[in-house]
């Protein structure tokens, strides 16, 4: 269902620029520890949605920073009001898609990443917008710290078994997978609104745990 576009949220954004960063993301580059209170571990989230996860993570762990994308502003805003309302200081959020992540972050300035509910991209003349397709492996390669993890959900199967075939076709290493996460011994430390209505409906969550470093 297409969301209803709100006007005003163009304009209500730029009273949160501390926390949505709307400047230039490529002056951040290697020094996106000084946006946060304390430079902890930095950890990066591709596709916030209403912030369900990025927020509960950052709960969870305040001993690390975390970094959420999103694209669609009126989903971004949602999660700009959770923040606040919780009064979280370990969170910061761009406005944007991730097809520059190098050009914002240093080599090795993330620690971990989360790649939750992508959108699937179903046709085949779309697979180069995955988010898990070998160009943007590629990419998590040079902005991940050596050896460090992505962490990968998807209620579609499809998007999995296409996951795998690339992880498998360029080598990198898969640490642990399953495609039904909830009757798995995997620990599952929080669940995206996605995740939440896909498994009261009955649905099998897929995830994996693959490192880029070969």
């Amino acid at each position: 269902m297409r969301l209803r576009k709100k006007p005003w949220i163009e304009q209500a954004i730029l009273e949160h620029s501390d926390l949505v960063i709307l400047d230039d993301l490529t002056t951040h580059k290697g020094n996106w520890q000084k946006l946060f209170p304390t430079s902890q571990p930095l950890c990066l989230e591709i596709g916030t949605g209403r912030g369900s996860f990025i927020v509960g993570m950052a709960q969870k762990y305040p001993e690390r920073n975390f970094i959420g994308i999103e694209a669609n502003l009126d989903v971004l805003y949602d999660v700009v009001k959770k923040v606040r309302a919780l009064q979280l200081p370990n969170i910061r959020l761009i406005r944007d898609n991730a097809i520059s992540l190098t050009e914002w972050f240093a080599p090795a300035e993330i620690e971990t990443l989360y790649l939750n509910f992508s959108d699937p991209w179903p046709k085949n003349r779309h697979a180069k917008r995955r988010l898990t397709h070998n160009n943007f492996l590629k990419m998590y390669q040079q902005i991940l710290k050596s050896g460090n993890s992505v962490h990968f959900k998807t209620d579609n199967d499809q998007l999995f078994a296409f996951t795998l075939e690339e992880l498998a076709t360029h080598n990198y290493q898969i640490k642990q997978y399953t495609t039904d996460l909830y009757n798995s011994s995997i620990p599952n430390s929080v669940a995206t609104e996605y995740e939440q209505k896909f498994v009261a409906l009955g649905k099998n969550i897929n995830y994996c745990e693959f490192t880029l470093s070969i």
